[in-house]
């Protein structure tokens, strides 16, 4: 007959950002546990609130199932003696096993006879097995721990309850102090304990007593009484997805109500005013048709609506006092000049290592005009993002960003608007925190996307002159993040940027300058190129490129960032080309040749005179006309270029042999197949893409 199981781990309060990873992780462990130990089941529920961790497993079978199964032994000749009698290791292998002798069998195995027995295990009951659900509780992970009284056992919070059920009966365990029974816990607040007959009864009786113990249940409920309350008003509430995750995961009873704020704090940047509801209070903003910001937010209480009336005002003093002090610091900040600030930063650190970040910003002053100007900014944007450079950290000594961080860049550019500065400069401001994430938004504007690349070049660099380079996940300042953020903001940017140059323009730019930086970058950096290489290498993979396609494209001669992205594009294009593998083979086979010349031999220079048939003079007709062609063509036309000489390199390859004793004639070839091999190297590490 089938069962059904219910296991829930009761908590102190977590973390709301720790709920759903958890119990994904115990619904996957508990999965596992079943599947590994032979016993199946329909279908697994999880339930999670801030208290408490569950799942309920439906249709397990009474116990596992009986298995017969074959246990092969030793050798027959090492089984029997001389005289045909049982060796010892005959013996102890049934014994092992929990037989006699008289189950032995014999079965022949490659050409080998080998003792064999039928070894019959019966399936220990459901209720037996289960008591193992010990270990998955205690094998569960989190981002923090702690322990709790005179124990070392660490756990997200103190465990208070563990509730486990097989139908009718208790699951026995113990961890700590705790042993495991049908009683639960209600809300905190409004419920009680509850006495569980099975686990049939597990979300009702939990509802009676304020617990919504479904979170998708839960968020439906605030979806739906948030909606409620804007289609009432007229209002539009943007349900951030990440906030109303939060949300759900802090409550255990649901309940939205609405408060309010004075309009007088509407003349506030409203990037203060929603960054004070959404990150500090977990509110949700509140706009009319028009998308304006009205003096009302939405909270969500965790409870009924008995007594809402003193919820609300407790929330809206604490809202006011927070807003409150975003208006004093707005005002306060008004009376500081830009210069002020800026000379401030001489003595706020950027790193011991490294200086200050007045001298980062020096730095970053040179740093954006080599960039600027390989990209083609113009004089008006150049003299734009000379400014920019100059003032773009000033905000970080102001009152409202030493208050509210997250606001970096953002008062930056309110700020530097206030104070007269140009659009295009204060937009810089903003955007050159950009991206804050791995796929976050990018910078908008130029001269933003220049001060961005020339910001984080600096940190990268800086970072890798005093030694301090990330490996393994070990990467405290998000050195990876930083280059992969310019990688695609070159990209999304189509500039010109050749890596390797653009690296060793910058450091020769900070190193020569008479100015003191406070650090001097490291000019044969090739950690540094490989670390770049490394993050493009990421973005291919987020194209989904194929594997052996980014090992060849980054590993190029090519050193311009989008040329290599168009290069992979174009080879991933053209994989199912008639042709394409033997384009590909004859090209890795000029390659691979042109690796046995003597780097001292090679002239590329090719002398007709030493040919000695046809197919050379044709290959060297083509190859002249190729070679004419392609410094003019786009990274598509050489691609095809190149594998319209495939019928040529095979024609030549069939009617000439290379290595000749000769050694004129030998090195006039290889240095017509190096003359290739330059053009494919140009575009592509070929060798290494796979064909097979």
């Amino acid at each position: 007959m089938a069962k059904n199981l219910l296991l829930e781990i009761g908590l102190e309060e977590m973390p709301a950002h720790v709920v759903w990873p958890s119990i994904k992780q115990l619904e996957e462990k508990v999965s596992k546990f079943l599947t590994e130990n032979s016993l199946t089941f329909e279908s697994i529920e999880p339930f999670s609130t801030p208290r408490r961790l569950a799942v309920r497993v439906t249709n397990i079978p009474d116990r596992q199932e009986d298995v017969q199964e074959e246990v092969k032994g030793p050798a027959k000749k090492i089984a029997l003696d001389a005289e045909g009698n049982w060796s010892k290791a005959a013996e102890g292998f049934v014994r092992g096993q929990g037989l006699t002798t008289d189950a032995i069998t014999f079965r022949e195995l490659n050409g080998v006879e080998y003792v064999y027995v039928t070894k019959y295990i019966h399936g220990k009951e459901s209720k037996d097995v289960l008591t193992g659900l010990l270990d998955v509780v205690k094998s569960m992970n989190f981002p923090t721990m702690m322990h709790w009284g005179d124990t070392m056992f660490e756990y997200i919070r103190p465990i208070h309850w563990i509730t486990a059920l097989l139908d009718e009966e208790v699951i026995p365990f113990e961890i700590l102090d705790v042993t495991t029974g049908r009683t639960t816990a209600g809300h905190r607040f409004l419920g009680d304990q509850i006495e569980l007959a099975d686990p049939s009864e597990y979300e009702e009786k939990l509802e009676e007593q304020f617990v919504i113990a479904d979170a998708h249940k839960r968020q439906q409920m605030i979806v739906e009484q948030i909606g409620e309350i804007a289609e009432k008003n007229k209002w539009v509430i943007d349900l951030d997805s990440d906030l109303l995750e939060e949300v759900t995961n802090l409550v255990e009873y649901p309940t939205a109500f609405v408060g309010d704020f004075d309009e007088r704090f509407l003349s506030v940047p409203e990037e203060v005013l929603v960054t004070s509801m959404k990150e500090h209070q977990r509110y949700f903003e509140v706009r009319n048709q028009a998308g304006m910001l009205l003096p009302h937010f939405i909270s969500v209480r965790n409870g009924n609506s008995v007594k809402l009336d003193n919820v609300i005002k407790g929330n809206q003093k604490v809202l006011a006092a927070r807003l409150e002090d975003g208006e004093f610091f707005f005002e306060e900040d008004k009376k500081l000049s830009i210069e002020e600030c800026v000379e401030k930063l001489k003595n706020v650190t950027f790193h011991e290592k490294i200086g200050s970040i007045y001298e980062k910003m020096q730095r970053v002053g040179l740093i954006s005009q080599v960039i600027g100007t390989q990209v083609d900014l113009n004089e008006e944007e150049l003299t734009d993002l000379k400014r920019a450079s100059e003032i773009y950290k000033f905000d970080l000594v102001t009152n409202m960003v030493g208050e509210f961080p997250e606001l970096q860049g953002i008062m930056g550019e309110k700020y530097a608007l206030l104070k007269g500065e140009k659009p295009a400069v204060a937009a810089a401001v903003r955007e050159h925190y950009l991206p804050i994430s791995s796929e976050g938004d990018l910078p908008k504007t130029a001269i933003g996307a220049v001060l961005a690349i020339a910001d984080k070049i600096d940190s990268v660099l800086g970072f890798f002159a005093v030694g301090m380079i990330p490996s393994g996940s070990n990467d405290p300042y998000a050195l990876r993040r930083q280059t992969y953020g310019i990688v695609r903001i070159v990209e999304a940017q189509g500039w010109t940027f050749p890596f390797t140059d653009m690296q060793g323009a910058i450091v020769d730019a900070i190193n020569e300058d008479v100015l003191d930086y406070g650090i001097h970058f490291n000019r044969d950096q090739k950690e540094f190129i490989e670390f770049f290489k490394g993050r493009m290498r990421q973005r291919l993979q987020m194209h989904n490129v194929r594997h052996d396609i980014i090992d060849a494209v980054v590993d190029s001669r090519q050193d311009d960032l989008v040329q290599i992205f168009k290069t992979a594009q174009i080879f991933d294009q053209h994989l199912t080309d008639a042709h394409f593998k033997e384009a590909m083979e004859a090209l890795t086979r000029v390659i691979n040749l042109t690796k046995k010349m003597d780097p001292a031999k090679i002239s590329f220079k090719v002398d007709p005179k030493l040919f000695e048939n046809d197919s050379e003079k044709e290959l060297y007709a083509a190859v002249k006309e190729a070679e004419d062609e392609f410094a003019n063509q786009s990274m598509a036309e050489n691609y095809q270029t190149l594998t319209n000489l495939r019928p040529v390199i095979e024609r030549y390859f069939n009617e000439t042999m290379i290595m000749v004793d000769n050694e004129k004639i030998r090195d006039n070839r290889l240095n017509q197949l190096a003359i290739i091999a330059r053009m494919a190297n140009a575009l592509a590490s070929i060798d290494k893409i796979i064909t097979k």
